[in-house]
């Protein structure tokens, strides 16, 4: 089984694959490591702050990284925010049957009354430094973007509107 995981910066994509680890001791790539050891090596001149390019760049080492996951019957959870919005075109049912997709999204009004608590949260499993660019209008432009884009090609969104300790267990 693989579990791929994306949403938005701050949506808690490293902290769920780091439970479902801890939970079911599957091991976990975060797409992010693969884009700053591609970025770091000098394999691209793309940065940290070409998100589409680097989705674009990323998702075919991606793509063929969970066909062969499932061709050997490995679980493995990959989580990060360069998965496309169309993902699924790359499959046939025998893949998809073998992933479960996961895509968690902040409302305007969580971010709205939580964001300090957000903020304070963002390096529970890895180290942010905050930019001056990161405020509470962005995160939801960003959140926004996501819920949209996958809604429009028909997938699921975890949507956390209140209680996200309670939203992550249920995923769990």
């Amino acid at each position: 089984m693989v579990i791929l995981i994306t949403g938005a910066s701050h949506t808690g994509k490293t902290v769920l694959a780091q439970r479902m680890l801890e939970k079911y001791k599957y091991p976990y790539l975060s797409v992010d490591h693969l884009k700053m050891g591609l970025i770091r090596s000098g394999y691209t001149d793309l940065t940290p702050d070409d998100d589409d390019e680097l989705t674009s760049y990323l998702w075919p080492v991606v793509r063929e990284m969970i066909k062969t996951a499932v061709e050997n019957c490995q679980n493995v959870i990959i989580e990060g925010c360069y998965i496309p919005f169309d993902w699924r075109d790359d499959f046939d049912e025998e893949y998809l049957s073998n992933i479960r997709f996961i895509c968690l999204a902040l409302t305007d009004e969580y971010i709205g009354s939580h964001f300090e608590d957000i903020k304070a949260h963002g390096s529970d499993v890895e180290r942010r430094i905050y930019e001056q660019d990161f405020t509470a209008d962005w995160l939801k432009d960003e959140n926004r973007k996501f819920i949209k884009g996958f809604r429009d090609k028909g997938e699921e969104i975890v949507l956390i509107d209140s209680d996200y300790d309670k939203r992550i267990r249920e995923l769990l």
